[in-house]
């Protein structure tokens, strides 16, 4: 058997007759699908919700990484071993992405999509060949492509490394860079004095950079606990086989993957230690997932916080200028709005939804198997996805053009009446509280109520100044 140079195409057109176990049944012609995938086509058409594409492609470094073991120990022939390996290349660059048309609703194990990778490697390996498609195939899905393997390893194989794919290269990227970019901003207002507020309510100043400083040193928090989280996605099922003793898979198979894998990737994996907790459990998504949880609700402290504070124009807060992407309504000229930060918002609710059905699937593992794996990398993909993109576009489109209203913020802190905190110390909490009471019930400042309860005036302008009640703000943002 000899490689051919075939580009990616069947130039079919019909139907043609693929076999499993169950029996024969038609395919489409133009596809490199299988009878399984054929089956689950039929069985599991329920709703909209197609399996992520990045698992697939993960799937393909899975299966690569698999054949060129099998090929090294001699247990597959080199000309298949290559075939397969072009073959799962392909997979993963997304190059056979139509060939993956199945529903995250199918098997609790993943069964029909692990088939389903098998069926479109060993076909497109078989044309490789110069093979035909189908029961006539060179390559066999079972006995070659999934040489060693079970879906119950498999599967968590791939999910894994989809997982920590998908998080290392768009979740945590896009985070880092929204981080940086409001870390930026805060050392840039470090000095602007401006009113803090608590239970809704003034409270006593701080500056706009130690407000903006709690967001990033937020993200920076969530972002740490969420890599700590991927090393439990860094062990792999492989070489568990069907249920953890690696029945079928010779000694070293999955410590040889996992290094396979590592080489491919160059991310650390390894073989998990216990293969029984790798097959019967979620853990290392659930906690994942629980990561991507942290950085939702960091990233919706960040995104709540601006859009009240540039709540407004006329009637709101507005200490910050949010740029102006969009008209915002359909009846009112001239209205802009946050959507930015509400569209942030929403995937932070998407998130946490995302991750509370995870932590549910988690917990249902039965005997040697949780079969509800499907439903968690869905989630988990959607969720580091839509954190990656939401955090992107939250800093391009809002954040990095964000200013300062200044004559707001000075305003309100002009008029704060809990400037009155700096007196406590020097008249009485109770008198201080006296003073701020009248002045709001008045419509007067604080220094005329202050005044007229018989502070003096050159005592109240000492130790009443905003600029000496924020600490070190320098020192703060480490300046």
């Amino acid at each position: 058997m000899g490689h051919k140079d075939i580009p990616i195409g069947t130039g079919a057109t019909g139907t043609r007759t693929e076999t499993d176990a169950i029996g024969a049944i038609d395919v489409p012609a133009d596809h490199y699908w299988g009878a399984q995938t054929q089956r689950s086509i039929v069985h599991f058409d329920i709703g909209d919700d197609l399996m992520p594409r990045a698992l697939y492609h993960a799937y393909g470094l899975v299966k690569k990484a698999a054949a060129l073991v099998n090929a090294e120990a001699g247990r597959l022939e080199p000309d298949l071993a290559d075939a397969v390996v072009r073959a799962a290349d392909e997979v993963a660059s997304g190059a056979l992405d139509a060939e993956f048309p199945l529903h995250v609703w199918q098997s609790g194990s993943g069964t029909q999509s692990n088939m389903n990778v098998n069926e479109v490697i060993a076909n497109r390996a078989s044309q490789l060949l110069g093979g035909e498609l189908g029961t006539g195939r060179l390559v066999h899905p079972n006995d070659h492509v999934n040489l060693g393997q079970s879906t119950n390893d498999g599967f968590p194989t791939a999910m894994h490394l989809a997982t920590l794919l998908a998080v290392r290269e768009r979740t945590v990227p896009q985070v880092e860079a929204l981080a940086d970019t409001i870390g930026r901003k805060a050392r840039e207002w470090v000095d602007v004095v401006k009113i803090g507020r608590t239970h809704l309510q003034d409270a006593t100043p701080l500056t706009v950079g130690q407000e903006w400083s709690g967001w990033e040193s937020q993200l920076r928090d969530a972002l740490a606990r969420l890599d700590q989280s991927l090393q439990a996605v860094g062990a792999l099922a492989v070489g568990g086989t069907a249920v953890g003793t690696g029945i079928n898979a010779p000694d070293g198979f999955g410590d040889a993957v996992a290094l396979k894998l590592t080489e491919l990737t160059g991310t650390a994996l390894i073989s998990a230690p216990n293969k029984f907790a790798a097959l019967g459990s979620l853990d290392g998504m659930v906690a994942v997932s629980a990561g991507l949880r942290g950085v939702a609700v960091a990233l919706m402290k960040a995104a709540n916080d601006m859009r009240w504070l540039a709540s407004g124009p006329r009637a709101g807060l507005h200490e910050l200028r949010l740029p102006e992407n969009e008209p915002g309504s359909s009846i009112m000229p001239g209205k802009v709005n946050p959507t930015q930060q509400e569209a942030t918002v929403m995937v932070c609710l998407q998130v946490i939804g995302e991750d509370a059905i995870v932590a549910a699937a988690g917990s249902q593992g039965t005997f040697q198997l949780n079969t509800m794996r499907p439903i968690v990398i869905a989630n988990v993909l959607h969720s580091a996805r839509l954190l990656g993109d939401a955090a992107g576009h939250l800093r391009v489109h809002s954040v990095e053009g964000i200013e300062l209203d200044r004559d707001r913020i000075a305003s309100h802190v002009d008029r704060s009446l809990m400037l009155v905190t700096a007196l406590s110390p020097h008249i009485g909490y109770d008198r201080a509280a006296a003073i701020a009471h009248k002045a709001d019930h008045e419509g007067t400042t604080l220094r005329e109520a202050a005044i007229a309860l018989g502070v003096e005036a050159a005592d109240f302008d000492r130790i009443v100044d905003p600029a000496t009640m924020v600490g070190d703000p320098r020192r703060d943002l480490g300046l």
